[in-house]
């Protein structure tokens, strides 16, 4: 179990990249600006080491990451609709970076910032815990918060984030990692032939702004149906009008059942590589990158349409405009506390 630190100058600022190793040669990198994860190296059935994440050749290009490859996000991940909320009787305006909506924590959210890093190293573990102090007003929201982000890499090949954050003021907060996994390795395809099960009976109904409208639908004889899995290019070759209102794919609010012992499993048959997912997040978002096209120079490709798919473990903002929703507020002084498990393996 190893931690290597990278020196980085980037366009005259000075970055860190990271890599959290475990004896089995699997690794983690990631940046302290945005905490970035800039690659996965996971062995498929072979034993081939490859990279399973997308992530810019440049690292320059993180700097304009309008897709978000790899970043934290916060403070509320997800579209606010009309960039605005109400929270104790007032009113706050946030700044609008999608139309006339709030996605992701704005223009300069979390994504954007460089976190402090102190590097963690144990018998059975290696990791880094991430600091951020977000001021009161920053993009328009309420409340000084400090932020604890924990990624730590195990022998068993399993990747952790732990999400930490308090604030002095009543708020609302929704943390998530946005990375876009493919695990064909190297991404020599895209992902439209993995299979994925969620262990889900429920998602959320979106309007043609991506907005959700409130109404959760069963997934029970539609494309959304992940209980038993299937594949990706289902959904994404689908007539349904959900699909098509995401971009021809999955861009949707998917209400975990918490009845499984895993919440979501992602494998792939060629490369033998499978990952699932364990959180006590009660909600993900997927996405199957339906909006990224060819300009971006990855590490080993140019970018294509449905290259990776994310799997945003998280709460919803819909909840400040509709009940029954898992919420998002977060109370004066309470710790903010969720932790979502990424576990490699081979079929």
């Amino acid at each position: 179990m190893n931690a290597i630190t990278t020196p980085l100058t980037v366009e005259g600022q000075s970055w860190n990249e990271y890599t959290l190793s475990n004896d089995n040669g699997m690794s983690v990198s990631f940046l302290d600006y945005g905490g970035i994860i800039t690659s996965i190296i996971t062995p498929d059935k072979h034993g081939n080491y490859e990279n399973v994440v997308l992530g810019f050749d440049n690292y320059k290009d993180y700097l304009n990451n309008s897709n978000y490859f790899g970043a934290l996000i916060g403070r509320v991940s997800g579209r606010i609709a009309n960039s605005t909320f109400s929270l104790n009787g007032k009113t706050y305006e946030l700044p609008a970076n999608e139309g006339k909506h709030h996605l992701h924590g704005g223009p300069v959210g979390l994504h954007g910032v460089i976190w402090q890093v102190e590097l963690i190293e144990t018998a059975t573990s290696t990791g880094a815990v991430l600091y951020h102090t977000s001021l009161d007003g920053d993009a328009g929201y309420p409340g000084t918060v400090k932020f604890k982000v924990s990624y730590t890499l195990t022998n068993d090949n399993e990747f952790t984030i732990d999400y930490e954050a308090i604030s002095d003021q009543d708020t609302i907060l929704s943390l998530t990692n946005h990375s876009y996994f493919n695990l064909t390795g190297n991404l020599k395809d895209t992902v439209l032939n993995h299979d994925l099960k969620i262990d889900a009976s429920q998602y959320v109904e979106l309007d043609h702004e991506l907005i959700p409208t409130g109404r959760l639908v069963p997934v029970a004889d539609t494309v959304f149906d992940f209980t038993k899995g299937r594949k990706i290019a289902d959904g994404v070759g689908s007539n349904d009008p959900q699909n098509k209102i995401a971009g021809d794919g999955y861009d949707h609010f998917f209400i975990f059942n918490h009845k499984e012992d895993v919440n979501v499993e992602l494998s792939e048959e060629t490369s033998g590589r499978k990952l699932t997912v364990k959180t006590n997040q009660p909600a993900m978002v997927l996405y199957t990158g339906n909006s990224v096209d060819d300009s971006c120079t990855l590490k080993e490709r140019q970018s294509v349409k449905h290259l990776g798919v994310c799997l945003e473990t998280q709460s919803t903002p819909a909840s400040l405009n509709y009940p029954g929703f898992p919420s998002i507020l977060l109370a004066k002084h309470e710790t903010y506390r969720h932790t979502t498990t990424f576990k490699f393996s081979t079929l």
